[in-house]
C-alpha cells in the first residue's frame, strides 16, 4: 500500500511515454517504470534535434508569433507534432500510456486513445495554468497526476477529477556526489523578475554567486534563442545538461531555491540534497519532505539568506552534516522509484 491508499500495480505492460524533453527528465522517469518491470517507449514530442530542426521552428511558428503575423501558426505545428506521435503510437500497440505535460498534442491524440481503449495517465509536473487543459477536460480525461498538492486537492474536490498528488524528485542513478567543493553560491533555472532581484541582491553584497541558464547566460546565441539582449550583471554561465547541473549544485557551497509563483516543489528541492548539496529553501512547506535545521535550511528574508550563504562557506561541521542527512533523507524517501510506484497503482 502506497501514501495514496491504492495498492501497487505488479502487472508488467509495454507503456509509451509521450513527453516533452523537459532537460531529459524522461530518461529518469523511463528508466523507473522499466526498473519496476515495464517495457518503456519514449516518444519526445518537442525534440527539436538538428540545427534544421530548430531553424524551421524559428522561422515556422516562433518568428511569426512574435511578429503577429496572420496564420495558425502553433496550430500547424501542432498538427505535425500530433501526426507525429499517432504513427509512432500505432506501430509501438501500447498497453498504457503516460503522457507527460502534452501541451502539443491536439484532440485527435486523445481520441486515438479513447477509440483503442488504451489506459493513460496524464503527468502534470508544473503548474496547471501551464497546461492546455480545462478542470472539465481533466474530469474525463482518467488519472491525473499533479506535482502540486494543493491543485491536485482542487482538481479532486471542486471538479471531480481523477487527480492524485505526487511530488517532483531525484534520480540517484544519474549521478554521484563527487565530494568536491567550489565556493560559490549556485542557481541553476529560468531568470524570473524576483529571482534576478534576489540573486543581484547576494551579488552586490559580494557573495561568489553564479547563475546557469539561457536568461541568465550573455552568449550571443542564448540573447537569440530568448529574443532579448538585456541581461542581469550575475556572473553566469549557458543552460547545462542535467547530469552537470546535478553536479553543479552538489559542490557548491549552497544552492538557492526561489520558487517564485510556482504552486509546489519543484525537482529541485529533490536534486540539491539528493546530490549531498546544501539547499537554501525559501518555502517552509519544504518541512513535508525534510526535517529543516538538519537536511535543508529556510530561509525567511535576503538578509537571513545571506547570512546562510555565508556560513555553508565557512562553517564545515554544519554544512557537511546537512549534506549527509539530507542526502540520506532523499535516498530513503524521494527518488523517482518511489514517486513511479505511487504512479503505476493509478492505471484503470
Amino acid at each position: 500500500m502506497n501514501a495514496t491508499g491504492r495498492t501497487s500495480a505488479t502487472v508488467p505492460r509495454k507503456i509509451v511515454l509521450v513527453t516533452p524533453t523537459f532537460h531529459d527528465y524522461a530518461t529518469s522517469i523511463a528508466q523507473a517504470f522499466e526498473r519496476a518491470g515495464h517495457e518503456v517507449v519514449t516518444l519526445r514530442y518537442d525534440a527539436y534535434v538538428t540545427v534544421k530542426d530548430k531553424a524551421r521552428l524559428k522561422a515556422t511558428v516562433e518568428l511569426p508569433s512574435k511578429l503577429h503575423l496572420p496564420g495558425d501558426h502553433a496550430g500547424r505545428e501542432k498538427r505535425r507534432v500530433t501526426d507525429s506521435v499517432l504513427a509512432a503510437l500505432t506501430e509501438a500497440r501500447p498497453d498504457g500510456v503516460v503522457v507527460i505535460k502534452g501541451d502539443m498534442l491536439d484532440d485527435r491524440f486523445w481520441a486515438h486513445l479513447d477509440a483503442h481503449r488504451i489506459p493513460r495517465i496524464l503527468w502534470l509536473y508544473d503548474d496547471l495554468h501551464r497546461h492546455p487543459y480545462t478542470p472539465e477536460f481533466l474530469a474525463q480525461l482518467g488519472p491525473v497526476v499533479s506535482y502540486s498538492e494543493q491543485e491536485a486537492a482542487m482538481l479532486r474536490e471542486q471538479h471531480g477529477v481523477d487527480a492524485t498528488w505526487v511530488p517532483d524528485a531525484f534520480d540517484p542513478h544519474r549521478a554521484q556526489p563527487t565530494g568536491r567543493r567550489v565556493d560559490r553560491i549556485a542557481f541553476v533555472g529560468a531568470a524570473h523578475a524576483d529571482r534576478v532581484r534576489i540573486l543581484q541582491d547576494l551579488t552586490d553584497r559580494g557573495l561568489p554567486v553564479h547563475a546557469w541558464g539561457r536568461d541568465f547566460s550573455h552568449h550571443p546565441m542564448d540573447r537569440l534563442r530568448t529574443w532579448g539582449w538585456k541581461r542581469p550583471s550575475i556572473p553566469a554561465s549557458r543552460d547545462i545538461p542535467l547530469t552537470e547541473a546535478y553536479q553543479v549544485v552538489g559542490e557548491s557551497s549552497a544552492s538557492v531555491n526561489i520558487h517564485g509563483p510556482q504552486t509546489d516543489h519543484p525537482m529541485r528541492t529533490f536534486e540539491v540534497p539528493g546530490m549531498a548539496g546544501v539547499s537554501l529553501e525559501d518555502r517552509a512547506s519544504v518541512a513535508r519532505f525534510y526535517d529543516v535545521g538538519t537536511e535543508v535550511e529556510v530561509w525567511e528574508n535576503l538578509d537571513h539568506l545571506a547570512e546562510l550563504c555565508e556560513r555553508s562557506r565557512k562553517d564545515r561541521v554544519w554544512s557537511e552534516g546537512m549534506r549527509e542527512k539530507g542526502r540520506a533523507r532523499t535516498l530513503a524517501e524521494h527518488t523517482f522509484d518511489h514517486r513511479i510506484t505511487e504512479v503505476d497503482a493509478l492505471w484503470r
